[in-house]
This record gives structure tokens, C-alpha cells and sequence, in this order.
């Protein structure tokens, strides 16, 4: 049985590293430029280079996106940053507009073309052409079922590879092409800066009847009608590697850090746990739907795998993220009177009892037992954010060893 890739995003350089040490086999980026996610802290080509080599020193790749569906005014542009990639050396490039395929073949052949969800790839004929035009992989639409995929292994090149999204957000439109920014904000969501109008309260209102709001669903505040549900796979990976996938793909590169560690290090327990022993997996299912549900999510649904989504898929009263943990920091340098370093991401205080999140799967229950300033005051918490502390937690930390407190 064939070991699929577990393919994490990054939004910056702090995530790459917490995804890389939490399990992640690949994890996919953005540059400065030519990213559907112009909005997301992003990678200068220092970050990105400094990335590279810490994924491959851990045994793990790092692709690149460039898919925005690309206007004439971006052509010049995108052959320049190609030459920048081709000197880094990422592992593959994720472009979804022909143009901008063919620029790549040009510029940097060496590197493997990966075709974005955004192409809209649905069917293996589409599979074939970019494989006759040299691509080594590509990301299936997500709104393909469980069947249709299987079908599309059974007909593709055995060196085609198949990566499908099987957790985080979705989208209101097909494959992510939206409209709905663009008209209502002039932020194009196909060239990277979406702004989630999806994701905003809406009412009708009778031509007749000016300034009186109807709830489309029967609810007084309005309704969120374009509001989906997360999709989340965990109880299926069995059904996805026996449809052939090859990369299992996670949404989410304008996530945090914690969020990456948590959904990382659940599935790759996950997927290891089911192709060491099925009952292994099985027996485990409780604490995987545990964990998952310990980062920020928007309840979750199976999306297209097993049918058409009906408005079960749907979240028509609220657009709120049910949310566990507060992220606190991830452990640095090791200071020599024993306290450890971290960049605070949310304010702490001694005394207060937090969890720390291993890469091994631990979790462990702790005290603040004291707290320094950088140059070694005590501290009694750390009001400002990204303020760099020492903590002493009263037990052996590592670096990466991420700190979390239960809201």
C-alpha cells in the first residue's frame, strides 16, 4: 500500500518549521507575488530559501504557489520570480493559468509543475492533457466524490499524481473561483486578496418594501447562506488511499502555528496508525476526533466525497469559528540558568496552568512556575504581543514544543 504525502500549509517561515517538526511530509507556500494569498504574512525569497533548507534537511519538500489567473500586466513579472525560484530551488511550482505553465517550462524545467484546484480538474481526460504537457501532479476540484476519483486513477498514468484537499476550509464557489469580492469589494479573489464575503451576514429585502430585511433561513439576525462547513476526513483515511490519492492535502495558509501543529500532528498519527494495522486506526478514532477539534474550526462535513452537500453542509446562523485553545508560543533557546525562550503570542502569567504539545504526540499539563524578561527581571505575565520571554515550566522542553492554554 502506498504511503500517500501529507501536505501542510505555511504562512510564514515560524509555521514551515512547526509543520515540518510536527509531521508534514511537504508543505506548500507563497511568495511576495503571484499567491492566492496576497493577504497572508507570506515569504520573502530570504524566508523562503532559509525554509527550503530547513524542509530538506528534515527529509520533507516545499512547493510554491503561483496560481492567480494571470492578466497580461503579470506575464513580465512572473518570468522574473521564476528566475528567483529556479536559484532556491523549491521542490515544485502550483500553478493553475496555462500562461503561466508555459513560463515555467521555460524558465525552469528542473522544477515539477503541480496544477492548481483553481484549473478546475475534474476529469481524467484534463488529468492526461497536463500530463502530456509535462506536469507531474495535479490537485483535484474539491467538488469530486469518493467514486469519481477512484475512476480517475483507474485512467490516468501511473506516474500522474493525484492531490486532493481532505481538510479545512471551504469555498462557496467552484474550485475557489469567486466573484463575489471582486464585485463587492474590487478585491479579486483570483488574483489573491479575497476578502470572505462568503463568510458575511446576508438578508433579502422586497423590491417594494425598501430598508425591511428578510432572513432568507429563520433566524432574527439574518443568514449566513454562503457559509460552509470545514471539511475534515479524519474518520476516512482508509476510503482515501485505497481511491489511490497521493498527497493528502490541508487547507489553511493564513493559519497559525498552533492550528498547523494540531491538524499536522492528528493526521499524521492518523495515516501512520492506519497503514501499520486498520484496527490500530480504528481503535484510535476518539482521540483523533479529540484532537482535531482542539484548533480553530467552523464545524465539520465530508464536503463532496460521499454525495452532494445538501444544507446539513451549511451554517446558516453565525459566522463563528468554534475555537478550544488560545496559541501561546513555540519554545526556542534554552537559556543556561534552565528558563527556555519563546515569542508570546497571546498574554500568560505565572501561575496560570497551560499544556504543552509535543511533536511525539504528548501532551503535557503544566504550571508557569517563573517568568524573565530577555534580560532576565521576572516577569509576573507578558502583556505585549510577540514580547520575547523565559519561561521555567518545571519540566524538560525541546525546541518546537508548542505552548497552548484551554479556553
Amino acid at each position: 500500500m502506498k504511503k500517500p504525502e501529507l501536505l501542510i500549509p505555511a504562512s510564514s517561515l515560524e509555521v514551515l518549521k512547526t509543520a515540518v517538526v510536527f509531521g508534514a511530509d511537504a508543505v506548500y507556500i507563497g511568495g511576495e507575488v503571484f499567491s492566492l494569498r496576497a493577504k497572508s504574512k507570506n515569504f520573502s525569497m530570504e524566508d523562503m530559501r532559509e525554509g527550503i533548507n530547513f524542509a530538506h534537511a528534515h527529509g520533507a519538500k516545499v512547493y510554491v504557489t503561483a496560481n492567480i489567473l494571470a492578466h497580461n500586466g503579470d506575464l513580465d513579472g512572473v518570468e522574473a520570480y521564476f528566475h528567483e525560484l529556479k536559484e532556491i530551488g523549491p521542490d515544485a511550482l502550483i500553478i493553475s493559468d496555462p500562461g503561466v505553465f508555459q513560463i515555467a517550462k521555460e524558465v525552469c524545467p528542473e522544477i515539477e509543475i503541480h496544477i492548481s484546484t483553481q484549473a478546475n480538474n475534474t476529469n481524467y481526460r484534463t488529468y492526461r492533457f497536463w500530463h502530456s504537457l509535462g506536469a507531474k501532479r495535479v490537485v483535484s476540484a474539491r467538488e469530486l466524490s469518493m467514486e469519481e476519483l477512484r475512476e480517475l486513477r483507474a485512467n490516468i498514468p501511473e506516474d500522474l499524481e493525484i492531490e486532493t484537499f481532505i481538510h479545512g476550509a471551504m469555498c462557496i464557489s467552484y474550485s475557489g473561483r469567486c466573484l463575489l469580492s471582486s464585485y463587492f469589494t474590487g478585491r479579486d479573489a483570483n488574483q489573491g486578496v479575497c476578502t470572505h464575503p462568503c463568510r458575511w451576514k446576508y438578508a433579502i429585502m422586497e423590491e417594494t418594501r425598501p430598508g425591511e430585511y428578510l432572513p432568507v433561513y429563520e433566524n432574527e439576525r439574518g443568514t449566513y447562506i454562503f457559509n460552509s462547513k470545514d471539511l475534515c476526513m479524519i474518520e476516512h483515511i482508509p476510503e482515501l488511499v485505497e481511491a489511490g490519492i497521493d498527497s493528502f492535502k490541508i487547507e489553511g495558509r493564513m493559519k497559525t502555528a498552533l492550528y498547523v501543529a494540531v491538524v499536522t500532528r492528528t493526521y499524521r498519527q492518523a495515516i501512520d496508525d492506519y497503514l501499520k494495522d486498520e484496527a490500530l486506526y480504528r481503535s484510535r478514532m476518539e482521540y483523533y476526533k479529540e484532537e482535531i477539534a482542539k484548533c480553530t474550526y467552523r464545524q465539520f462535513t465530508t464536503g463532496f466525497f460521499f454525495g452532494k452537500p445538501d444544507h446539513d453542509t451549511q451554517i446558516y446562523d453565525n459566522n463563528t469559528y468554534i475555537k478550544a485553545y488560545t496559541y501561546l508560543g513555540l519554545i526556542g533557546d534554552r537559556r543556561d540558568d534552565g528558563f527556555y525562550g519563546l515569542e508570546q503570542r497571546n498574554k500568560f502569567s505565572v501561575g496560570e496552568t497551560i499544556e504543552v504539545m509535543k511533536p511525539d504526540g504528548r501532551n503535557e499539563e503544566v504550571t508557569v512556575r517563573a517568568m524573565t524578561d530577555e534580560e532576565g527581571l521576572p516577569l509576573e505575565s507578558c502583556p505585549h504581543p510577540k514580547q520575547k520571554i523565559y519561561v521555567d515550566l518545571g519540566i524538560e522542553l525541546s525546541p518546537f514544543d508548542l505552548l497552548r492554554r484551554k479556553d
